[in-house]
């Protein structure tokens, strides 16, 4: 992986991962209004949805009426997570550009989040992968908590290396490692970076990082330093995982732009509209979201301003 990376896309999956936690169940409609708002202030790949089971998941329990009410657009991506058979062909029969397959490095976890061992995940991420290419679905898989698992501790870099051999069988557009509990260190990013890199070939890799430990942001600087182009974010920082004991929200949207456009790196996202959602957030939850960047502006355009005033 080179180290100069210049530009990175941003997938806000704040309306799938960001809600699927919060204890709030909001409309169908302010969803669609959150992902026209992203999609105003430059994203153009979004997770907008689970096909998961509504008792599981409440929040995500009018995933078919999201996606009809999406904006049409042929260059913007929308997908929709799903766990199992029935998720995809729910996602499937609904219309999705893209489905995203989640396999949990540890067996506990997947057991607890998706009634499954990981092996029996995997097989489920091989039959519908090669459904959706027949289908014309693009298909990425993720290997969630590759970095350690809430129930069994650490996971070790063999055991990654295994899950992403299997389901690489899967031809997936995009393969995805994510610290679902946020308990990775840089050192750690950039080492498991180098390793997968040397697997997959030329197959774009994707990092899924949460903020737990306050060590997401520094992750994602350390996986753009180890070559990774995509990078997912929620904006305000809010979300986790409901399955998974204090697993607190992602990084924030926000918070990720503003770091990497100070390194000079391009993302094509308007910061000033997202923190505008942030903003917006906090008003449809009712408290303030994670996020720095809506509580402590951008700089330096508040002493640009104050030169202009002059």
């Amino acid at each position: 992986m080179a180290s100069n990376t210049r530009r990175v896309s941003i997938i806000e999956v704040g309306p799938r991962d960001g809600l699927q936690s919060e204890p709030e169940i909001l409309s169908t409609e302010v969803k669609l209004e959150y992902i026209r708002r992203a999609i105003d202030a430059g994203i153009r790949r979004l997770e907008v949805t689970s096909f998961v089971h509504p008792k599981r998941v409440p929040q995500m329990a009018d995933a078919e009426a999201v996606i009809a009410g999406l904006p049409k657009r042929d260059d913007v991506t929308y997908i929709g997570l799903v766990l199992n058979r029935k998720g995809f062909e729910r996602a499937r029969d609904a219309g999705i550009d893209e489905i995203g397959m989640a396999v949990v490095a540890s067996d506990t976890y997947n057991q607890r989040n998706q009634g499954a061992t990981t092996a029996e995940s995997i097989a489920v991420w091989l039959d519908i992968s090669r459904d959706a290419r027949a289908a014309g679905i693009r298909a990425n898989v993720m290997v969630s908590s590759a970095f350690g698992c809430p129930f069994e501790g650490e996971v070790p870099l063999a055991r990654v290396l295994e899950i992403v051999d299997q389901v690489m069988e899967g031809q997936p557009v995009e393969l995805g490692l994510a610290d679902s509990i946020g308990v990775g260190v840089p050192d750690e990013v950039e080492a498991m970076l180098h390793a997968v890199r040397e697997r997959i070939g030329d197959t774009p890799v994707r990092c899924h990082f949460h903020n737990t430990r306050n060590t997401g942001l520094a992750n994602a600087r350390a996986a753009v330093t180890a070559g990774v182009t995509s990078l997912d974010a929620s904006i305000g920082g809010i979300g986790g995982c409901p399955f998974a004991p204090a697993a607190t929200g992602n990084i924030p949207t926000d918070d990720l732009v503003y770091m990497l456009q100070r390194a000079g790196i391009e993302t094509g996202v308007e910061l000033e509209k997202i923190i505008e959602t942030s903003n917006w957030l906090q008003e449809q939850l009712g408290r303030d979201v994670p996020a720095m960047l809506p509580k402590a502006g951008i700089f330096p355009q508040v002493a640009e301003r104050n030169r202009a005033a002059l």
